[in-house]
């Protein structure tokens, strides 16, 4: 198989970004004419149709859709190397956090402080689905994984999980629906709730504690991002069963009030790293 022609891959990464020929050569300074051929070539090199035509629109096949995955990680790759060695004569050293896209970006602040600011390192924040940074750090594309759904640990994958810290969990929502005096099984009876999707560690824990205050929740969201639930809280859709650490900010404001402390509910957080020879030495510096 003929090596990848980076000119090639660039060309096509512009194409792809822009859905239309003459944009990306526009984009690229070139004429359209010399955009179809690299990307002509490039097909031919992989054996694969990136590109399929609909009206006057280029779209993405999937063979096409994978390709651009890599050449965005190529050349972002790229921009960091250069960006890195031009400071100034100073030896930075690169952090790789991934972190699960639904996770509250307080715990992520709170993960990262020990090393923000400092001049010597600069941090590189991905967040995405647990497949896709599991996938990366297997890869070592990533020093670290922060989830509150841990991997399974085991010989093959050479996972290293670490708990990192553990929140108390309550019921959270705006001043209205927050009534003194109640229960929290007269909270859980007569509140609309915003819960965690089901499958979670929070809701299962959730599930056990209504089963025994013989309680029948009134649902008003189930959500799988701590965001969102924040979110849909602050709009008074319902109490959220939350970490306060998640809301920290408007706790303080009074934007938000804790009205509850749930029994026995705690939210877990973790850092998945990989068993490897070499690994960063930043991570001293985050993990216990």
């Amino acid at each position: 198989m003929a090596e990848l022609n980076y000119h090639h891959l660039r060309y096509f990464q512009a194409v792809a970004h822009e859905g239309n020929l003459t944009r990306a050569a526009e984009r690229l300074n070139v004429s359209q004419s010399a955009v179809s051929l690299q990307i002509r070539n490039l097909e031919e090199s992989l054996g694969q149709a990136l590109f399929e035509r609909r009206g006057r629109a280029l779209h993405l096949t999937e063979a096409g859709r994978i390709a651009l995955d890599h050449a965005d990680a190529i050349f972002a790759s790229g921009r960091e190397l250069v960006a890195t060695l031009r400071q100034s004569g100073r030896q930075r050293q690169a952090i790789r956090v991934g972190a699960l896209a639904t996770l509250s970006r307080n715990f992520q602040l709170t993960f990262l402080r020990p090393v923000l600011g400092r001049p010597d390192v600069e941090v590189i924040l991905r967040s995405g689905s647990a497949a896709e940074l599991y996938n990366a750090l297997t890869a070592l594309h990533l020093d670290v994984v922060l989830t509150n759904q841990p991997p399974p640990a085991d010989a093959l994958t050479g996972f290293v999980v670490r708990r990192l810290d553990e929140e108390p969990v309550s019921l959270i929502g705006a001043p209205r629906l927050c009534r003194d005096g109640l229960t929290v099984r007269e909270h859980l009876g007569r509140s609309p709730l915003i819960l965690p999707t089901l499958g979670t560690g929070v809701r299962m824990d959730f599930d056990v504690l209504v089963e025994r205050l013989d309680v029948r929740p009134q649902i008003a969201a189930e959500v799988d991002d701590m965001a969102m639930m924040r979110l849909l809280a602050r709009e008074g859709v319902g109490l959220a069963v939350l970490p306060p650490v998640v809301v920290r900010d408007e706790l303080a404001a009074g934007t938000l009030v804790e009205t509850a402390a749930l029994p026995n509910l705690t939210e877990a957080f973790y850092g998945v790293t990989i068993k490897r020879r070499f690994s960063n030495p930043l991570l001293a510096d985050l993990l216990p």
